[in-house]
C-alpha cells in the first residue's frame, strides 16, 4: 500500500540539524509559565506532543528585555535563572526524537496587560497608535534599541546553553521588528527609518547579534507575516522583499510564514484563524517567500489534517507545516498518520474556545474536544479502572460521548442510550449555522473514540428511571442536556414567537422585519440573525450585552460580527425584550432603563439560552433512587458549552 504522506514524513535539514518529519508545533502562548519561568505543567505539555511524534516544537515567546512583558504570564529569558527550565524541556522532548527551538521576542507597542493593572510605557519605531489595545507608544530611543538587540542575542545564548536546538526571532504579527519594517508605522528620521534598508536595520542587527553569540552551528530562524492583512499592515510585497534581503545576508537557517497582525481587530483574526477561513489559506503567502529564499520555509495557518499538510508540501509551497491547534487537539496526530491510522485523528475544528480563548482569558490552554491537553499532569497517564463495572450513560451529546469513551478506555463495560436517532445533542444545531459546519466534527471525533473503545450505543430510546432499574448498572452517568427556555415577557395578541433552535432546524419565519432577541451573547444570536438575513429577512439583532457574541473568543466573535454586518443585520446592544404584540417589540435599555420600540415586526426569535433537562438526574438521586452511583454531566447540571460538557464527561469517567 503506497504511503499517503511521503513528503510529510520525510526528514528535513534545517541549518545544522535534521528534523525527523515535517510536522511542527509552532510557537503559541500556553499560560503555563510560572513567574516568567518554565513550569512542570509546560514541560509535561510539550513532552506529550513529542511522544506523539511531532518533528519540531517551537516554544512560546520568551521576552528578551523587561519592556517585552506583553502579558503577565510570558516566559522571560533575560537572565540565567531561565536556563534550567528550558533545559528541562529539551531533556523531556529529545528522547522522543523531537527537536525544540525557542522563540525570542519583543512585542513593541503590542502590550496586552501589565503586572499590576497600571499601563506600562510601550515602545515602537514611532508613536504610531495601536487600534486594538488603544496604546500610544513612545519612539524607542537609540540606547534602548541597542539594549533590545543585545537582549535578543543574550536570550539566544541562554537557549543554546540550555541544550535547545535553535531559536526563532519573532518578526511576525506586527511585533517590534515588523513595526520598524512597516513604512506606515515607522516614521523615524534616523538610521532606523526612511528607506527600506534603514527600516530593515533593526532586524538585521538582531540576527547579527544572535548569530555572533551562538555561532554558525546553532539554528537561527525568523517568523514573519507574509501579509498582515490589515489596512496599514505590512504587505506581501514588503514581506517578500525583506525575506529576500535577509536570506542573502546568510544569517538565517529558515523562515516561518504566518499571516495577520496583533495591531487591529481584523488583522488579529489571522493570528489564530477560526473555522470560517479555509484550510491552508496562508500557503500561497509562504510560496511567494519560498520563491525568493534558499533556506527552508515553514508555514502556519489552519493546517489541521495530514492530507492538507501533504498537499502544501507536495505543491512546493513550503518545506514544513505548523499544525499547532491540530496537535493541541490530538498530540498523537503524527504517530497516527504515520502508522496508517489517519482516520482516528481527532481533528481540530477551529473553534478557538479553549486554546487561544483560554489564553486571552488568562488561563492555561486546552481543547474543548480533548480537555486532557494542558492537564497532562492530571490526565496525561492512562489509569485503568481498579475493577470493570457496568456503566450506563444516558445522553449522546458531547458530554455523554466523552464520558462513555473514557470509561470504556479504562476498562468499564459501557452502554450509551440516546433518545434521538442521532447522537450529537446541541452540536447538531451548531453545525447548521453559517460557517459553523466544521463544529460537527466534534461529534464525529467523539463518536469514533467511543466506538473504538467498545461502547455499545443505542439510539432512538428515551431512558426513564424504570429502564435504569431494569438495566441494573452499577454506575449511571446522566447527560440529558437541556431544553429551550421559555421567554418571560408580556405578550399581547397573537404575535409570531419562535425559538432560535426552530429557525436553525428550518422552521418557517414570516417575511419582513424579524427581531432576534439575544440574551446569551454567544454564537446563536449572530448566527441565526445572519441565517435569516440570507433568507431575505430584514433583521434586528437585539443583544442583552455590550456587543454581539460577547462570550465568544474575540477572533471568532469578530468574524461572526463582520459576516452579520455584511449580510445587513442591524445590531442593537444593551437591550432586553420586555413585551411583544402583533407587530411591535418593546425593549428596555439595560443601562438607562429607557424604552426602545421596534415597530412593523413580523416575528420575534428568542436566543435566550436553555434550561437543564434534569428530571432523570433528580429522580435517580432523589429518595427513591435506584441503588447505584449517579453522576450528572454537562447541561443537565447547568447549561454551559461543549467545553464544560466534555470536561465533565472526562472527570466523571475518571471518578469511577
Amino acid at each position: 500500500m503506497p504511503d499517503p504522506f511521503p513528503v510529510l514524513f520525510s526528514p528535513l535539514r534545517i541549518g545544522g540539524v535534521t528534523i525527523k518529519n515535517r510536522v511542527v508545533s509552532s510557537g503559541h502562548d500556553t499560560v503555563m509559565a510560572a513567574g516568567g519561568l518554565v513550569s512542570d505543567q509546560l514541560v509535561a505539555y510539550h513532552a506529550a506532543r513529542a511522544a506523539g511524534g511531532v518533528g519540531l516544537i517551537v516554544l512560546q515567546v520568551s521576552g528578551v528585555h523587561e519592556s517585552a512583558r506583553y502579558t503577565d504570564h510570558i516566559l522571560m529569558a533575560t537572565d540565567d535563572a531561565s536556563v534550567p527550565g528550558y533545559r528541562r524541556i529539551a531533556e523531556a522532548v529529545h528522547p522522543s526524537g523531537c527537536l525544540v527551538f525557542a522563540q525570542i521576542f519583543h512585542p513593541g507597542r503590542e502590550i496586552m496587560e501589565s503586572h499590576d493593572g497600571s499601563r506600562p510605557v510601550s515602545y515602537s519605531a514611532s508613536p504610531a497608535v495601536n487600534d486594538r489595545f488603544r496604546t500610544i507608544p513612545r519612539a524607542m530611543p537609540a540606547d534602548l534599541i541597542a539594549d533590545v538587540v543585545s537582549g535578543f542575542g543574550d536570550a539566544a545564548r541562554r537557549m543554546q546553553q540550555a541544550g535547545l536546538d535553535g531559536v526563532e526571532i519573532v518578526a511576525s504579527h506586527g511585533y517590534l521588528p515588523a513595526q520598524f519594517l512597516n513604512p506606515r508605522e515607522n516614521r523615524r528620521e534616523d538610521e532606523y527609518g526612511g528607506s527600506e534598508e534603514n527600516r530593515l536595520r533593526l532586524t538585521r542587527e538582531i540576527i547579527a547579534d544572535v548569530r555572533a553569540k551562538v555561532g554558525q552551528d546553532f539554528v537561527v530562524g525568523m517568523r514573519i507575516s507574509g501579509d498582515e492583512m490589515s489596512e496599514a499592515g505590512l504587505t506581501t510585497d514588503e514581506a517578500v522583499r525583506a525575506c529576500s534581503v535577509l536570506d542573502r545576508d546568510g544569517g538565517l537557517d529558515y523562515i516561518s510564514v504566518v499571516a495577520g497582525t496583533s495591531a487591529t481587530l481584523a488583522g488579529s483574526v489571522h493570528i489564530v484563524p477560526p473555522m470560517n477561513l479555509p484550510p491552508g489559506y496562508t500557503a500561497p503567502l509562504a510560496a511567494k517567500i519560498k520563491d525568493v529564499v534558499r533556506v527552508p520555509v515553514i508555514v502556519a495557518g489552519r493546517i489541521n489534517q495530514p492530507q492538507e499538510a501533504e498537499a502544501v508540501l507536495a505543491n512546493g509551497q513550503a518545506d514544513a507545516c505548523a499544525m499547532t491547534r491540530a496537535l493541541i487537539c490530538d498530540p498523537d496526530l503524527p504517530r497516527k498518520a504515520e502508522q496508517g491510522a489517519a482516520g482516528e485523528i481527532r481533528a481540530c475544528i477551529g473553534c478557538n474556545q479553549a486554546c487561544i480563548g483560554h489564553f486571552h482569558a488568562g488561563y492555561p490552554i486546552s481543547c474543548i474536544q480533548y480537555p486532557e491537553s494542558g492537564r497532562e499532569l492530571t490526565y496525561g497517564t492512562a489509569r485503568p479502572a481498579p475493577r470493570p463495572r457496568p456503566v450506563l450513560v444516558v445522553g449522546g451529546g458531547p458530554g455523554g460521548l466523552k464520558a462513555a469513551a473514557v470509561a470504556a478506555q479504562r476498562g468499564h463495560q459501557v452502554t450509551l442510550y440516546e433518545a434521538h436517532r442521532r447522537v450529537g445533542g446541541q452540536v447538531l444545531l451548531a453545525e447548521q449555522l453559517p460557517d459553523r459546519a466544521e463544529f460537527g466534527g466534534a461529534i464525529t471525533n467523539l463518536l469514533g473514540e467511543a466506538q473504538r473503545a467498545g461502547v455499545k450505543i443505542v439510539t432512538g430510546v428515551r431512558v426513564d428511571a424504570d429502564l435504569v432499574r431494569d438495566l441494573s448498572p452499577e454506575v449511571v452517568i446522566v447527560a440529558t442536556g437541556s431544553v429551550p427556555r421559555a421567554p418571560a415577557v408580556e405578550i399581547g395578541g397573537d404575535p409570531v414567537l419562535v425559538d432560535a433552535s426552530g429557525v436553525i432546524e428550518g422552521g418557517e419565519v414570516p417575511a419582513g422585519h424579524v427581531v432576534v432577541a439575544d440574551w446569551r451573547c454567544d454564537w446563536v444570536g449572530p448566527g441565526v440573525a445572519r441565517m435569516l438575513a440570507e433568507r431575505g429577512r430584514t433583521v434586528s439583532l437585539c443583544v442583552d450585552g455590550n456587543m454581539a457574541g460577547e462570550l465568544l473568543q474575540q477572533y471568532v466573535r469578530n468574524e461572526m460580527n463582520a459576516a452579520a454586518h455584511r449580510a445587513g443585520v442591524r445590531v442593537i446592544t444593551n437591550v432586553r425584550v420586555a413585551g411583544v404584540d402583533e407587530d411591535t417589540v418593546y425593549l428596555q435599555h439595560r443601562l438607562s432603563g429607557q424604552p426602545v420600540l421596534l415597530e412593523g415586526v413580523a416575528a420575534t426569535v428568542f436566543a435566550i439560552g436553555p434550561v437543564p433537562e434534569s428530571s432523570l438526574l433528580d429522580e435517580l438521586t432523589g429518595p427513591a433512587g435506584f441503588g447505584g452511583e449517579v453522576i450528572g454531566v454537562g447541561d443537565c447540571l447547568a447549561p454551559r458549552t461543549v467545553e464544560e460538557a466534555v470536561l465533565d464527561g472526562l472527570k466523571a469517567a475518571w471518578a469511577i
